[in-house]
């Protein structure tokens, strides 16, 4: 009797711990789910993903019933692109407040069962579960910050065309064709995006005139837009032909620019999931052909503006119902703070200074506008001061604090990422996204640990604790100078004194002890790199390579190349090339022609080698941070705890002056804008005594600008007569958007020609 009773209260117990989850995986039966019979057409594209990804975790393809334990169904109470997920009744429920969300909810559970969304694009093979659970009360909800999020693929030729074109859809038209965009499309829809600008450089087939390309899109629930030179959805590079339809000039030739705008707007009318963008530039990127000065282009862009309304209202429909946006990039900013007028449903989409430093945002009245604001961010870039179009390396402070900038200045309508490639522009890609996606998945001080789980994600929880500090590091020798810019080279110079507009390797700005010092630090970053990879999973070794370890080791080499001996630097160039034909041979061959290690050819990839400055004694005196309301910024700047100051706000320091003399004190502040038309202003006092008052603002593309973008900081120099003993120095904010990274004082014969070298509060010592 007591064995009975002793089986009975523990089967009574095991079927309460049961019923307080839902196991919707056994590891004997295939998951079951059922979804509404007239949904929309990305629900079976999210769908046949997870059913993809059930398989490779499950080892079983998941089957359609009625008393399935998946059920997912339109939900009128959420917004567009909204998800819930929940449990009830031994099921699991996915709700879509629309067709996107309803995939977005279902590609959410692939993520819950251990996959990641870079499966294709990373190669991160999903680990196989035999169980997979919810508890009984688990519920989600998410909807997005920004109702528009997506990517701008550009300056494609030396990455996607190639390995497009010639490895994973063969073409000889420089087609990015409906095979390749159905996988970036679904990279998007696992992060959460929904919009794409596509290629558009000269040699890619324009998106339009390939076919299967939009009707892929439409499956994909992708919204098509067009970049800033490119009005109402055509591609001006790749299809308009000056000798079929003269010249591509307003003030001459306007009834041709309007009928070959008449041809895409009929053609797209019926299938929606359109951006138009609106007003007009050069067809290659340049100013309006065909006026000379301000006034004229003025006047020019507006007559484009009013008469571009009236073709949408003409052949699509009410333009205050169509998504459409406007973009202040270049010189079409000072059109616009001219006083055009831009109508109020239109989108303002502002722009970074292609350096991921944002330019403007909307003031006061402008946040009123119906059709909002977005932003157009840059994470790589071909041009001047010089491109970097090989890895992805913009710190993930930086794209964490303008891209908050622009969401607290209500720029929520749509966001959109430059990257050369999605595989390279991985982790910064996806830190923008999740941004996009909900604005307060990542905070100043919680970056660090966003990385850390991304790591750990990837390539699981023991390397990807390993694999932090290391990547820390890495950000931030990236952050003091981007491999790119090992050279201390320029670009779109003078050809009448330089070759090509290049200028070429020579002296650059790191003497032997510096040079040392990083090439030791990137030894020390290779070592725990090697130290994390015995942790992860062998099937991972190439997903693992391509997002680790080429960077790193690319990067390190590079450094090398530049600033050691003849020998070493032919070794590093050698290893480079060796890297690179890996990257492009791993898994079979799949990537093969995605990677070049020397993007337009420029004078820094070469064999080439740089002269290393003079070695310069130093006199430091110690600072210490001893007071400030501020917000720190992880992984922001050279110190990596670059220091927020708002308007009004103060940081202050002690400085102990041993010897009597003449010092100077360096402030380097993150190289920021105005967000407004206004200045960018702070002081510096010593010991309460007169401020003196510094701005930042630079004319775009002036030589201090491009000095500034190219170091990552904005040096300015207070020269002071200090008496022996301890000294306060205050830097107080006058404007907003004044990030301040590292204050140093050292003695005055030496500071002239020392980089900035302080610590802020917080800073992570080197290894």
């Amino acid at each position: 009797m007591k064995r009975i009773l002793l089986t009975f209260l523990v089967l009574k117990c095991s079927l309460i711990i049961s019923a307080g989850e839902v196991v919707w995986f056994d590891g004997q039966h295939p998951v079951t789910y059922n979804i509404p019979k007239k949904a929309e057409l990305v629900v079976g594209t999210a769908l046949s993903m997870w059913k993809d990804d059930m398989l490779q975790v499950t080892g079983m393809m998941p089957v359609a019933s009625k008393k399935a334990v998946v059920n997912c169904q339109l939900s009128k109470t959420l917004p567009a692109d909204a998800f819930r997920i929940y449990t009830k009744n031994g099921s699991i429920f996915v709700e879509g407040g629309n067709g996107r969300g309803m995939a977005y909810g279902l590609l959410e559970l692939s993520r819950m069962a251990g996959v990641s969304p870079w499966i294709w694009w990373g190669d991160i093979v999903p680990e196989r579960r035999d169980r997979l659970v919810l508890s009984g009360d688990f519920t989600t909800e998410q909807s997005p910050s920004v109702a528009y999020r997506g990517i701008f693929i550009n300056d494609e030729d030396w990455s996607i065309r190639p390995w497009s074109c010639n490895t994973f859809e063969p073409n000889s038209n420089g087609e990015i064709g409906p095979r390749t965009y159905r996988k970036i499309f679904e990279l998007l829809l696992r992060l959460r995006a929904n919009a794409i600008w596509p290629a558009m450089h000269e040699g890619t087939k324009a998106f339009f005139l390939t076919p299967g390309n939009k009707a892929v899109a439409d499956s994909c629930g992708i919204v098509i837009g067009t970049s800033h030179c490119e009005p109402l959805l055509r591609n001006n590079v790749g299809e308009w032909n000056v000798s079929e339809r003269g010249r591509f000039n307003y003030r001459t030739n306007r009834e041709a620019v309007q009928q070959y705008w008449i041809e895409r707007l009929k053609e797209v009318k019926t299938s929606g999931n359109n951006i138009f963008t609106i007003g007009m530039r050069g067809i290659h990127d340049s100013s309006m052909e065909g006026y000379a000065t301000e006034q004229e282009k003025f006047e020019a862009l507006q007559q484009v503006i009013d008469d571009q309304q009236q073709l949408i209202v003409k052949y699509v429909g009410a333009p205050e119902k169509q998504m459409q946006m406007f973009v202040p990039y270049k010189e079409v900013l000072q059109l616009y703070e001219k006083g055009l007028k831009v109508p109020d449903y239109v989108t303002l989409m502002w722009c970074d200074d292609n350096y991921g430093y944002i330019t403007r945002l909307s003031d006061a009245r402008e946040q009123q506008r119906s059709g909002g604001a977005g932003v157009y961010y840059h994470l790589s870039y071909w041009g001047r001061p010089h491109d970097y179009l090989w890895l992805t390396t913009t710190q993930p402070g930086l794209v964490y604090n303008e891209m908050r900038q622009a969401y607290d200045h209500n720029a929520r309508r749509l966001w959109i990422a430059n990257v050369h490639d999605p595989k390279v522009a991985a982790y910064d890609l996806e830190l923008f996204l999740d941004m996009a996606w909900n604005i307060n998945a990542v905070s100043s001080s919680s970056l660090g640990q966003h990385l850390r789980s991304w790591l750990c994600r990837q390539f699981g929880s023991e390397a990807g604790e390993r694999l932090y500090p290391a990547m820390f590091q890495f950000y931030r020798l990236c952050g003091e100078r981007r491999p790119e810019f090992m050279g201390f080279t320029q670009v779109e110079l003078d050809k009448k004194k330089y070759h090509r507009g290049l200028s070429t390797v020579g002296d650059v700005q790191f003497s032997r002890q510096e040079a040392a010092s990083r090439l030791a630090d990137f030894e020390c970053i290779k070592a725990r790199i090697i130290e994390a990879k015995a942790y992860v999973r062998p099937e991972l070794y190439d997903a693992f390579f391509a997002a680790i370890q080429y960077p790193v080791w690319a990067a390190s080499a590079m450094s090398t190349k530049i600033l050691t001996d003849s020998a070493e630097s032919r070794r590093a160039y050698d290893e480079i090339q060796s890297l690179t034909r890996q990257y492009n041979e791993m898994r079979g061959g799949k990537w093969r022609c995605l990677m070049d290690a020397a993007p337009r050819k420029l004078p820094v990839f070469e064999d080439v080698r740089g002269r290393l400055r003079e070695e310069v004694k130093t006199v430091d005196v110690r600072v210490v941070p001893v007071s400030g309301n501020v917000d720190v910024i992880q992984m922001l700047g050279h110190s990596m705890n670059a220091i927020s100051l708002p308007k009004g706000r103060s940081m202050t320091y002690k400085a102990d002056i041993d010897v009597e003399g003449d010092y100077t004190v360096t402030t380097a502040l993150i190289p920021t804008h105005p967000l407004d038309s206004g200045d960018l202003r702070f002081s510096v006092s010593i010991d309460g005594g007169e401020p003196v008052v510094y701005s930042l603002k630079e004319p775009f593309r002036s030589e201090r600008w491009k000095d500034n973008v190219l170091r990552a900081q904005a040096i300015r120099d207070t020269k002071v007569h200090l008496q022996k003993g301890s000294h306060s120095i205050t830097v107080h904010a006058l404007d907003n958007h004044v990030v301040l990274d590292e204050l140093t004082v050292k003695s005055i014969q030496t500071a002239d020609s020392v980089e900035a070298d302080g610590k802020m509060p917080g800073r992570e010592g080197r290894f």
